[in-house]
């Protein structure tokens, strides 16, 4: 059974349809990257994923189960792309407060923050207040917040938007070594095309609602004689009508 079933996937809006039929499938362990530009229903798609929105049609499972089922909820964690941090506490604080809270205070809690310490690689800015961190570092406390209670299948929306270079990279490398060492599934999404061809081992391309194409990175391109996946990308929007 794959770890993520997504059918027919529908959501209105009123009278805009943001969602017009996705449907994929995530196996476990793998990284899968659902990519397209801002509007795409990259984040709708998510936010029903786990729980947040119901769809108009359409069918999801999470581990054969429906979202936000409580079988299932403390197995996925979900990153918005529009997280914050609380501006008047440490991150070793908030670290602390994320795993008391999914695992109270025995000696799993201890491992989750220290799980979490590692992953955010902040050092002694830890025990700082939030307030005085760069964006990059407060990107990586977030990472690490959904990445610490280790996950079966963690849900990252744009884990590297609004970073610069080097503040990307250093995400990207977060998510690539958690998903390795651990085990772990992650769905991502992004309209980085060179990060997603980096990160992921099967993608698929949505736009305006409507995936355009799935599969292997290698597979895609080889398929419409791409040079990457914003070549790729190109080609199909432009026969899909732009």
């Amino acid at each position: 059974m794959p770890v993520l079933e997504v059918k027919g996937l529908v959501k209105d809006f009123g009278g805009f349809r943001a969602l017009r039929g996705v449907s994929f499938e995530v196996e476990e362990g793998e990284v899968f990257g659902l990519v397209g530009p801002n509007g795409a229903g990259k984040t709708t798609t998510f936010r029903i994923v786990v729980g947040l929105l119901r769809p108009t049609a359409g069918e999801v499972r999470v581990f054969g189960a429906e979202p936000g089922d409580a079988r299932v909820r403390k197995l996925v964690s979900y990153l918005p792309e529009d997280a914050g941090t609380y501006r008047n506490i440490t991150g070793y604080e908030f670290l602390s407060m994320v795993a008391r809270i999914y695992f109270g205070r025995g000696r799993e809690a201890e491992e989750a923050l220290e799980l979490g310490l590692k992953i955010a690689g902040l050092g002694d800015k830890a025990y700082e207040k939030m307030k005085t961190y760069s964006k990059g570092m407060k990107r990586r406390i977030q990472v690490a917040r959904a990445l610490m209670v280790k996950p079966r299948l963690a849900v990252l929306d744009e884990p590297t938007s609004g970073l610069d270079v080097l503040q990307a990279r250093e995400v990207r490398e977060l998510v690539k070594r958690y998903a390795r060492e651990l085990g772990a599934t992650v769905l991502l999404s992004s309209h980085n095309m060179a990060e997603v061809e980096e990160l992921c081992t099967r993608v698929a391309l949505i736009h305006k609602g409507v995936v355009l194409e799935q599969g292997g990175v290698g597979e895609l391109l080889a398929k419409h004689g791409a040079r990457n996946l914003e070549d790729l990308f190109v080609k199909l929007v432009g026969g899909a009508g732009s």
